[in-house]
């Protein structure tokens, strides 16, 4: 520190408080939302301390400065936090023979109140799922304007619909036979999980399609800076402690399928909280394993929300996932590859 600058140990000041704060945020997972909610809210800030941290290596390598040690330290501690962010490289499209792809997307009601300005927007999603031929989609946020959307393609259907006017809800479509199906009745919300048990050849897989209590997080940078931070603050809080509730609900139902799972959907949480820790369990994450880039699932304006996943069994092989640019909802399409094992069972 004598060696340094005035400026430059102001800035090693703030590396200080950025590094502690990466490091206490690697506990967040391990908290749980029904007793600390407001602290929980803090994993949707891990983004921002993993980029802040990442800048400040930068800032001392170009100096030639052993400072930044501390922050690279910090960062190869969450090395699987930072890689749960960014993916260096990996494999959009498989060309592999027997496989089964997913697409999950939170669609906004296809954009029944206008909040873009594009007209076609219903058109343009139906067009994008047709080019894309997933064997399985996973929608949340369904609109019952669109029922027969997916008609053609996809002969098996399962729509559920959760609000109080019976106008949407989530839904499940695949080209493979569905044998079972069924819904998880989170109480007192409009959100919810559907299953679907798929025959694919002699497999069967249970796929969940989860839309966890959603943050009412609108993606402008001009609502957020006009919000009462203290407003935002407690209502983000709750939503997370109902979100534990509902992840409860889910995880209590998945103990008793014999068959293999996929999980799906829009968990409006990131990769660093307590509930996708809980939901993901032993399963693989198809962005960290074969997922590239930021994997950015919502339109946010300040930094990359991953919020939106697909997680497979451990023994199901994961051989490509994409994640989507077009803006045809806040949230983006995320599709998956996979192969299955030859038994359906566990």
């Amino acid at each position: 520190m004598k060696k340094l600058s005035f400026v430059n140990k102001v800035v090693f000041v703030l590396n200080t408080f950025f590094a502690v704060l990466l490091l206490l945020s690697y506990i967040l997972p391990y908290v749980f939302p029904k007793r600390f909610p407001l602290i929980s809210v803090l994993s949707l800030t891990v983004p921002v301390f993993i980029i802040v941290n990442a800048a400040f290596v930068l800032y001392w390598l170009v100096q030639l400065r052993r400072q930044f040690i501390l922050s690279l330290l910090i960062l190869l501690i969450g090395y699987k936090y930072v890689g749960a962010m960014y993916r260096l490289s990996g494999v959009s499209e498989s060309k592999e023979e027997n496989t089964m792809k997913l697409m999950t997307f939170n669609v906004r009601i296809f954009n029944a109140y206008d909040w873009l300005p594009d007209k076609d927007v219903p058109e343009k999603i139906i067009e994008l799922v047709t080019r894309e031929s997933p064997d399985v989609l996973c929608v949340q946020e369904f609109h019952h304007e669109q029922e027969n959307a997916f008609n053609t393609g996809y002969p098996y259907q399962f729509i559920k619909y959760t609000t109080r006017n019976n106008r949407t809800g989530q839904a499940i479509f695949s080209r493979y036979p569905i044998v079972e199906r069924g819904s998880l009745e989170f109480p007192k919300t409009g959100n919810n999980a559907l299953y679907a048990d798929i025959v694919k050849g002699k497999d069967t897989v249970r796929i969940y399609n989860l839309h966890l209590e959603s943050l009412h997080l609108v993606p402008a940078k001009e609502h957020i800076i006009v919000e009462d931070p203290e407003a935002l603050y407690k209502r983000m809080g709750k939503a997370f402690a109902l979100q534990h509730r509902q992840v409860e609900i889910f995880d209590t139902h998945r103990r008793e399928c014999r068959y293999r799972m996929i999980v799906a959907g829009d968990f409006n949480n990131t990769p660093y909280s307590y509930v996708y820790k809980r939901i993901k369990g032993a399963m693989k994450d198809t962005f960290i394993e074969k997922g590239s880039g930021f994997g950015r699932s919502y339109d946010f304006d300040y930094f990359p929300l991953r919020i939106d996943f697909i997680l497979t069994d451990a023994d199901i092989d994961i051989m490509a996932h994409k994640n989507y640019t077009e803006t045809l909802s806040d949230h983006y399409p995320v599709m998956a590859t996979f192969r299955l094992p030859e038994s359906g069972e566990k």
